[in-house]
């Protein structure tokens, strides 16, 4: 799935998918101009300066803290103490966020490993903050003034709380020296994705089916065989296109054994380790650790809503594994049974024959440029922000692009967005939105937030655009859903603003702006042929595409969501060490009745588990049943209704982590959601007991 970045910050959220005007006007922010171009952040180094740049930050922050530590106690006040550690973070967060984001995205090696040891030294001067005794003492005695100020105190002492500061200090200091080695763990596994090389050699032959689009995108040898690569836009067309079952087999096999050897120990490592701090800190598992304070409540509310959801989902499931194998046995009377290399590939032709209809059909109406404007405009009249591409922008790489957003009620800026979202080697290599600099108040006024969506669209071809599928279409939306988020925030504290939400909700604003993507007014504005771009999508056809949605929605949600769920919280409710291999394999076998292909070891390029989302994966499917209690919502006035769009807006988008989730959601619904919208999405019919 597409992500946040989380970068391991304390409370700057991140791993699985927007903003004024043009160069020389960005106003309110801070931004450099030079050779390269304008922009909010710096975006070109030289070796050793990230190193520098982040040992100042941390120097700088230590010093502020070091400050506030040191106030007499009859001398301290909440400004001086409380709001004075928020905004120290804030500032720190704002340094190290630009150079931490070059570790996932700079095109020079030696730099991008730079910024990834700027990501794990960030993980462990936040471990080492939360973990200082002489600033709890100094902050914990406060009294907050306001409501604001009674929010922004229970979410720090919490944070100091669950880091152990109840503790002796002998075994505050093990915590510490623990949580520093699994920073380093998590770091070195992301960096080994993002490294990740793996190639698979294939003739014509093999890759008959693959479109020609996909095929001119595959290096190729001096002998003419094709090099296909094991990123997402290469993995995709081979396994929805290519004829041949042993290539399909082939990609998946190396798809799902990336890194396998160097990542699969150090998830295990990670896991143990987490088993040992969750004790110290007083919890039974880590999951108990990591749930508590969130939406959920506990592990046991958790499990009880996956295993829920497990008979149902299996169930449909089951029912769509069987139409698939009718399709197989037509085209191999021999086949028994439908592989996981061949469900992508049978889907298609499911959607042919059902909706008469092929995906690169419809990408044809979908050009990246033309979606985004689309995009744009949507959001821009939900919620009153307008979009303009920053020219002679300051960029890491060429095809980067930033943009800049302001509120078109009172003209003021509200945020940068920049887009990361072509392949690129050593680049993250799925979707993500990721924090850069962060909204609050400052010097009397509110910052200016910037944020980053990295993705990996097919590469142009020539004078061939980016040509768009459904999928990457609802994933541009749900990125951007991420983005706004954290740009429409106006909380007052850099700890509370943006998505530094419960870790259990913050998957509900994008997941519902995701479902935009498929309304079929909002479907026919984004689209435009890549040859004219005022040849809309034909109505028939928009019709037929959405109809066919539901084809595969049963792998989606047990496949995928509900097996990488359980995975998890197996992972993390465990006590002693972990066959992670064994586990995922055996989960899939509990949720859709088969294990995995033997040899594969997809724990290894799960990046969720090592980016923020362990004992937290669930909150996909957590947040979809609130995403589409909202959607119903919309549903109501219309898609693109401004007043539905200003309430969202007003007491979700804008509110960060000023009130809990279901506080925010009570207020927009009028109610307490419900699973029923889930359940009617899935087609699903609910029994008396649900």
């Amino acid at each position: 799935m597409h992500t946040i970045r989380r970068y391991h910050f304390s409370w700057i959220i991140l791993l699985a998918v927007v903003i004024l005007t043009t160069a020389g006007c960005i106003e309110n922010a801070r931004h450099e101009e030079s050779a390269e171009g304008v922009g909010p952040i710096r975006t070109h180094y030289s070796p050793g300066e990230i190193t520098k740049m982040r040992e100042a930050a941390e120097e700088t922050a230590n010093a502020s803290l070091d400050a506030i530590a040191a106030i007499p106690p009859d001398k301290r006040t909440f400004e001086t103490t409380v709001i004075a550690f928020d905004r120290t973070l804030a500032d720190y967060s704002d340094a190290v966020g630009p150079i931490t984001l070059m570790g996932s995205v700079y095109p020079d090696t030696k730099i991008a490993a730079e910024g990834m040891a700027c990501e794990e030294s960030a993980s462990v001067f936040f471990t080492g903050v939360y973990t200082r005794r002489d600033l709890y003492d100094a902050l914990r005695d406060q009294s907050p003034r306001t409501p604001e100020e009674s929010r922004l105190y229970d979410v720090t002492m919490r944070e100091f709380e669950k880091n152990g500061l109840k503790l002796p200090e002998d075994r505050l200091a093990k915590v510490r020296e623990m949580r520093t080695v699994l920073s380093g763990l998590e770091t070195q596994y992301s960096a080994n994705l993002n490294n990740d090389n793996t190639t698979l050699e294939c003739t014509a032959d093999e890759l008959a089916g693959v479109p020609s689009s996909s095929m001119a995108a595959f290096s190729q040898t001096p002998e003419g065989t094709y090099l296909v690569t094991a990123k997402r836009p290469d993995y995709v067309a081979v396994m929805t296109y290519a004829d041949d079952a042993g290539t399909r087999k082939r990609m998946y096999e190396a798809y799902h054994n990336r890194q396998a050897e160097a990542n699969t120990p150090l998830l295990e490592e990670a896991i143990v380790l987490r088993q040992q701090i969750a004790r110290e800190l007083g919890y039974a598992t880590w999951a108990d650790y990591q749930i508590e304070g969130r939406m959920a409540g506990n592990t046991s509310n958790v499990m009880a809503f996956l295993t829920s959801m497990q008979a149902p989902l299996k169930e449909k499931y089951t029912d769509e594994m069987a139409d698939l194998l009718a399709i197989k046995t037509r085209l191999d009377p021999a086949a028994t049974a439908v592989e996981s290399w061949d469900v992508a590939y049978l889907q298609d032709i499911r959607k042919q024959e059902e909706y008469a209809y092929d995906e690169e059909e419809v990408r044809e109406y979908f050009p990246l440029d033309t979606v985004l404007q689309g995009l744009f405009d949507t959001y821009g009249t939900l919620f009153g922000v307008g979009f303009t591409e920053v020219e002679d922008a300051a960029v890491w790489a060429p095809e980067v692009r930033l943009y800049a957003g302001k509120d078109l009620d009172g003209n003021e800026t509200i945020g940068y967005l920049y887009l990361d979202l072509y392949p690129r080697e050593g680049k993250f290599g799925h979707f993500c939105a990721t924090p850069v600099i962060g909204g609050r108040m400052e010097n009397g006024t509110y910052s200016v937030p910037v944020v980053a969506i990295i993705g990996n669209f097919r590469t142009p071809e020539g004078e061939k655009p980016s040509l768009l599928t459904m999928y990457e279409i609802e994933t541009l939306f749900h990125e951007t859903g991420h983005a706004m988020h954290y740009l429409l925030t106006t909380a007052p504290y850099g700890s509370l603003s943006g998505f530094n939400v419960e870790w259990d909700f913050v998957e509900t604003p994008s997941q519902t702006l995701e479902e935009w993507a498929w309304d079929p007014e909002i479907m026919e504005s984004i689209s435009g042929h890549y040859t004219n771009s005022s040849e809309k999508i034909p109505p028939d056809l928009r019709d037929r595409v959405i109809a066919a949605r539901a084809i595969g929605a049963g792998n989606v949600y047990a496949g995928h969501l509900l097996v990488n769920s359980l995975e998890d919280m197996r992972f993390h409710t465990a006590t002693a060490p972990v066959n992670v291999t064994e586990v995922w394999s055996a989960t899939c076998e509990d949720v859709t009745g088969r294990r995995p292909l033997a040899g594969t070891h997809q724990p290894a390029s799960f990046g969720h588990l090592m980016g923020g989302y362990d004992a937290g994966y669930y909150g996909y499917l957590w947040s979809k049943v609130y995403a589409l209690d909202i959607v119903d919502e919309f549903k109501e006035e219309g898609m693109t209704n401004r007043t539905t769009g200003t309430r969202f807006r007003d007491e979700i988008l804008s509110r960060g982590n000023m009130e809990d989730g279901t506080v925010l959601l009570e207020n927009f619904l009028g109610r307490e959601p419900g699973p029923e919208a889930l359940y009617r999405h899935l087609g699903i019919e609910m029994s008396g007991d649900n």
